[in-house]
């Protein structure tokens, strides 16, 4: 599952910039609602899968090289939230939670107070402030993501 979401938010960032761009320039509201929500939905799913092998599993064992012995150097269980791989996770986790908060409050209140088919209106103000918060949230949490995901599983 850690691969799945390294690639899922590889696709989602890219995407997260598309769907900016064809609401900010070229207005096709619709499009960026579709993809809003595919994100989130991808998101979603692809985090609660995760998040279940990780309680299950953990990361320690995997990033610590137990039992194939080829652990990350960057990551010592012994001082796991000091080595750079756990500090990596702590300043990750700093961005994700704030991030899925935020975005499922932004995707809330759009689908409440925009109509259908969505379009400008009085909300428009409000979501683009926070939608942008959403956004760079969900740039930081993907590179601080990368990072951890390096440090704790491909380094060698």
């Amino acid at each position: 599952m850690l691969d799945v979401v390294f690639v899922a938010m590889f696709v989602v960032v890219p995407l997260l910039g598309l769907s900016i761009y064809l609401v900010k320039y070229r207005r096709q509201y619709a499009w960026h609602k579709r993809l809003q929500l595919t994100m989130a939905t991808v998101l979603l799913i692809a985090v609660s899968l995760f998040e279940v092998d990780i309680r299950i599993n953990g990361w320690e064992q995997r990033a610590a090289g137990i039992p194939s012995g080829t652990g990350s150097p960057y990551f010592d269980p012994e001082h796991k939230w000091t080595s750079p791989a756990g500090v990596a996770l702590i300043v990750h986790l700093s961005f994700a939670v704030p991030t899925l908060l935020l975005w499922i409050v932004v995707v809330t209140r759009a689908l409440r107070n925009f109509p259908r088919p969505p379009q400008p209106g009085l909300h428009s103000r409000w979501h683009t402030r926070y939608g942008w918060a959403a956004a760079i949230g969900m740039l930081f949490t993907g590179i601080t993501g990368w990072l951890f995901y390096y440090l704790a599983f491909v380094a060698s």
